[in-house]
Parts: structure tokens; C-alpha cells; sequence
């Protein structure tokens, strides 16, 4: 069975890039520039969250990863943070994020952080 990736992403361009080479690699995208599919995540049952810190209109990535966490239901859902924020290290720490992935990324070591953590 294929490994579920809900991935969000706030520029459509690396969203597209993100998606297209985590199918290759086998994953089941489930791709969104908005946390919509965080509503559904009973139903789309993810192996690893990767979310942007910034998503233009909606709470922060580090916020839903936040949530993610403190909820039995989904606190074992891997989550990964992404962000070109400096500090990204101590965010993804403070939001208990599972991993994190610094932009702008080199496509290998992305492939890398959701295969570890899915």
C-alpha cells in the first residue's frame, strides 16, 4: 500500500514540484495551498503532514502541526514543518513537529525527511 502525504504548500509552483516528485517516488499525495485537507484528516488517514509555515489566509503551519499534536486522535500522524524562516529549527521544536524541511530545499534531502518519517 502506498504511503499518504498531505502536503501544503503556500506557492503553487512548489507545491506542483513537491507533488509531482513525491508520486514519483510512490507516495499518494493528497496536494492543497490551503489546510483544508487538515479538516478531512480522519478521512484521508495520512502516514506524514509536510506543511508551510506561512499559508497565505489561514493559521500557520507550526499551529496546525500544533494541533496535530495535542489531539490523541491524530498525535501520531508524522508532521513536518517547511519554511524559509531562520529560525525554522526552534519552530518546528516548539510546534513539536517531527521533522522540518528548510527552503529553499534540495529535492533529495526532501525525498529523504518524508521517507524517514512516513
Amino acid at each position: 500500500m502506498k504511503k499518504k502525504v498531505v502536503l501544503i504548500q503556500d506557492n503553487k509552483d512548489v507545491l506542483n514540484i513537491m507533488e509531482e516528485v513525491l508520486e514519483d517516488e510512490g507516495f499518494d499525495v493528497t496536494p492543497s495551498l490551503t489546510t483544508e485537507p487538515i479538516e478531512k484528516i480522519d478521512e484521508i488517514e495520512p502516514d506524514v503532514v509536510v506543511v508551510d509555515d506561512h499559508i497565505k489566509g489561514t493559521k500557520k503551519g507550526s499551529e496546525v502541526i500544533k494541533e496535530l499534536k495535542s489531539d490523541p486522535e491524530t498525535e501520531e500522524v508524522s508532521s513536518v514543518l517547511t519554511s524559509t524562516s531562520f529560525d525554522l529549527p526552534k519552530t518546528a521544536k516548539e510546534c513539536k513537529a517531527d521533522d522540518f524541511i528548510q527552503k529553499p530545499f534540495d529535492i533529495d534531502h526532501m525525498i529523504d525527511v518524508v521517507k524517514k518519517n512516513s
